[in-house]
């Protein structure tokens, strides 16, 4: 770790978004990635220039979302190093480098998210599974704990949650057998507070939906129900959401008889104790590996004309759901994207599942594929609009197989395969992809109904989410290698760059001495656009 420049920083609050800054993963604990920054317009977007370009070091997948607070910007560099920047110019205050073991046992590249910020402190989760704390004004370390053995399969990935004097994390590996769960560590000592099994354990509410196998092997002690991503809180009620990914072996679903409590899932949890307060399973005894590691966007809007506290939820399996976050009610679901693998959801939300449409030895043809029809990266919620806006794939498929397979420490465990044409992960060149595979879109949805208003198509899949603002701007980027600017309220394109790198994160706003910027992760460098000196603009408010 070197210190190069020295800052002031004061104490950050992640419960509510000053509008400046950028000071938690979703922007808010709300996850609506919403800002209330409107100094860039539909009217003037049209002067954005690139103001910066800081390269990272690292050549895996760059997933990280910035956080911006106090005039220093803050990103994780694949696989766990953290980088203070100056926000205007992108240049480096101090990077913090952390030391990996050779091996690593972590699904999907060695990626990192994020980090939170709290008290004068940088928090990152490693994928050796070390909680560290950095002090934000020079980069020095702390304090460091072990959260899990990583030789077991447990990596982490996620942007940490602060919650009042709690950080809040959760366990990925969710395809190497591990036993997935949710724990909260004091902020300025790292002892734990408080563990949610996602896995439940024996004698814990749940456990009876893990059924033995053919063998007599109990399913749940490799059961999997990974965490992916930050998750969310409501300050009112006292509750943190987190979405769960699937249960273990993915493909071979006959080996873990049962529902699979508590995978595929989002739980709402007392943020104090960690006690389950309500739960709602998206896909019980997933056959697909349809994680349900979304985000859980909170909305205070008219449900049938009257006020109610929702979650929208745009689900890896092709459905939209509205729930009653307070009560885990199920208010609606419908399908926003082709999808074979359910005759629908029944008066609970619970799927009817078609027939034969699981994993077989021979091979099934399912859609969506194993990408899902959207995935981790963020959604937005635009109180303005009324439009809940996510990233799809639509018309994609896979073609699903399952075999036998025997738990080895350290060894993907999954049970089967998927073939498909899409890559899930890495992009193939633009013109070796073929229309009939399928589509990438930004699309949006009415919150009450998750009728489509419009749909902006692209030429190839994406892996980018999205961030809208007050104005009506909805920014985002995809695997084509384009940084877009739509119009929020009909999906026109508004401005374009094609900065030749694929998109795998979140887009931020923010504004620093009075100019508005936006920073995006493209390829393997943070780029960072604001207007071009002399454009009028309107007062942020």
């Amino acid at each position: 770790m070197k210190a190069i420049f020295l800052i002031t920083l004061c104490a950050g609050t992640l419960a509510a978004q000053t509008g400046a800054d950028w000071p938690t993963y979703h922007g808010t604990s709300m996850s609506q990635h919403h800002s209330m920054l409107d100094q860039l317009t539909p009217a003037n977007i049209a002067n954005l220039e690139l103001k910066w370009v800081w390269q990272a070091h690292s050549m895996e997948k760059f997933e990280a979302t910035p956080l911006i607070v106090n005039g220093v910007m803050y990103v994780t560099e694949a696989p766990n190093n953290v980088v203070a920047l100056d926000p205007q110019t992108g240049r480096e205050y101090w990077v913090y480098e952390h030391k990996l073991p050779e091996v690593t046992y972590n699904c999907c590249g060695k990626v990192n998210r994020g980090v939170a910020l709290a008290n004068g402190m940088v928090f990152v989760a490693t994928l050796d599974m070390k909680l560290v704390a950095l002090d934000a004004a020079t980069g020095q370390k702390r304090w460091e704990v072990t959260v899990d053995d990583y030789k077991k399969g447990y990596a982490l990935t996620n942007a940490p949650l602060i919650v009042k004097d709690k950080l809040i994390i959760g366990t990925a590996g969710g395809e190497l057998g591990i036993q997935g769960y949710i724990a909260a560590y004091d902020v300025e000592t790292g002892k734990p507070r408080w563990r949610f099994n996602t896995i439940p354990q024996p004698g814990e509410p749940g456990h009876d939906t893990w059924g033995k196998d053919a063998k007599g092997n109990e399913s749940w002690k490799h059961g999997g129900a990974s965490i992916w991503l930050t998750g969310s809180y409501d300050s009112q009620l006292n509750l943190t959401y987190w979405g769960t990914g699937n249960p273990g072996p993915d493909w071979n679903p006959s080996m873990r008889p049962g529902d699979n409590l508590y995978s595929d899932s989002v739980v709402a949890l007392d943020a104090d104790t960690g006690k389950l307060k309500w739960h709602f399973q998206f896909t019980p005894h997933d056959e697909w590996d349809f994680d349900s590691v979304q985000t859980p966007v909170l909305v205070d809007a008219n449900w049938k004309g009257a006020p109610r506290k929702l979650m929208l939820w745009g689900n890896r399996n092709a459905f939209y759901y509205v729930l009653d976050r307070a009560t885990g009610e199920f208010l609606h679901g419908s399908a926003f994207a082709k999808q074979t693998w359910a005759q629908g959801l029944d008066a609970k939300g619970r799927p009817i599942k078609a027939p034969s449409r699981g994993p077989s030895a021979k091979g099934t043809l399912t859609f969506p594929g194993v990408q899902g029809s959207t995935n981790w990266y963020s959604p937005s919620y635009n109180p303005k609009t009324g439009l809940f806006y996510l990233s799809v794939w639509d018309d994609y498929s896979g073609t699903y197989y399952s075999w036998d397979q025997t738990y080895e420490q350290g060894k993907w465990f999954v049970g089967g395969a998927v073939q498909g044409e899409v890559p899930a992960t890495r992009r193939l060149r633009i013109n070796r992809r073929d229309p009939k595979n399928g589509y990438g879109a930004v699309r949006a949805l009415r919150y009450e109904t998750g009728e489509r208003v419009w749909e902006y198509r692209m030429g190839d899949v994406t892996e980018a989410g999205i961030l809208t603002t007050a104005s009506n701007l909805l920014i985002t980027g995809n695997r084509e290698g384009h940084f877009l600017v739509l119009d929020a309220r009909d999906g026109k394109l508004l401005w374009r760059r094609y900065l030749g790198g694929q998109t795998a994160a979140s887009p931020v706003t923010y504004m620093v001495n009075g100019k508005q910027y936006i920073s995006l992760a493209v390829g393997h460098s943070l780029f960072t656009f604001g207007l071009k000196e002399g454009t009028p603009t309107i007062p942020a408010q």
